[in-house]
């Protein structure tokens, strides 16, 4: 049943090699957009651009559905990595973002997160956080904020993995619609903030702070914050007072039940 696996492999190959032509002459098309003054040079040098990615360049559809087919058929993991990264890509312009949508492709992206090779993890979190700055696109994306959560736990502590998932949590908490889908993952977040490298904590930090936005979410927040938590983040330095203004702690005394701390140490100087 089915065809042989050489002839599989043979039109997964085809369709990969398609759908990177398309991919580079799209990349061509767009750079000459640019004009003579950017191929030219100058004494001025290339400018920084900050703002997003404007073109009215976008790939073909049939090339983004080339590759969502090929992601789905093939178990090549290194086939999907790459066809994962370039839609990726595709999706930092809005109208992919629909269309990549559309298409089911934010289905076939997300089974990609029980893989188990971590690299595909990653590259499935990376391109479902690019396509989550569309709303109706998070409304599909949220079924797998539980997964993303596990992943995040599961991950080797400070890894490109953990982050992954951490910057599309960010994305998927800045409206207070799926806070409650990550409460329960909260004590994790706490303590990635304490063991975390740098570059792990400032992530974690986002997520909480929009959480902390929710005063739903507030009790959860200062519950999973002990006393011994408290303690390591303050001789940290990472300024928990900012992290605790932001749960709206209204009283003193409040916060001391939270904390279960002694009054003296619960006074929390906020400088600016």
């Amino acid at each position: 049943m089915g065809e042989p696996r050489g002839a599989v492999a043979a039109r997964a190959a085809a369709i990969v090699l398609g759908a990177a032509a398309c991919y580079c002459l799209w990349r061509l098309a767009a750079g000459s957009r640019r004009g003579p003054r950017a191929a030219s040079g100058g004494a001025r040098g290339p400018l920084p651009d900050n703002s997003p990615p404007v073109s009215t360049h976008t790939m073909d559809r049939d090339a983004l559905q080339k590759l969502i087919y090929l992601l789905n058929a093939t178990d090549d993991p290194l086939i999907q990595e790459q066809a994962l990264i370039t839609l990726s890509n595709s999706a930092a312009f809005s109208v992919n973002q629909d269309i990549i949508r559309n298409l089911g492709g934010l289905s076939v992206i997300g089974g990609m997160l029980s893989d188990c090779v971590p690299k595909v993890k990653e590259k499935a979190l990376n391109a479902l956080n690019n396509l989550s700055m569309n709303i109706k696109n998070q409304e599909e994306i949220q079924v797998y904020i539980t997964q993303v959560c596990g992943n995040v736990e599961s991950a080797p502590l400070n890894s490109d993995l953990q982050l992954a998932g951490l910057r599309l949590l960010t994305n998927m908490s800045v409206t207070s619609d799926y806070h409650w889908k990550m409460t329960s993952s909260i004590p994790c977040l706490l303590r990635l903030l304490s063991e975390g490298t740098e570059r792990t904590q400032i992530q974690v930090l986002k997520v909480l702070v929009n959480l902390s936005a929710n005063p739903a979410v507030t009790g959860h927040l200062l519950r999973g914050l002990s006393a011994e938590l408290y303690l390591t983040l303050t001789i940290a330095g990472l300024g928990i007072q900012v992290y605790l203004s932001y749960c709206y702690i209204k009283t003193e005394s409040e916060m001391e039940m939270m904390l279960h701390l002694p009054p003296q140490s619960a006074n929390i100087a906020v400088t600016s």
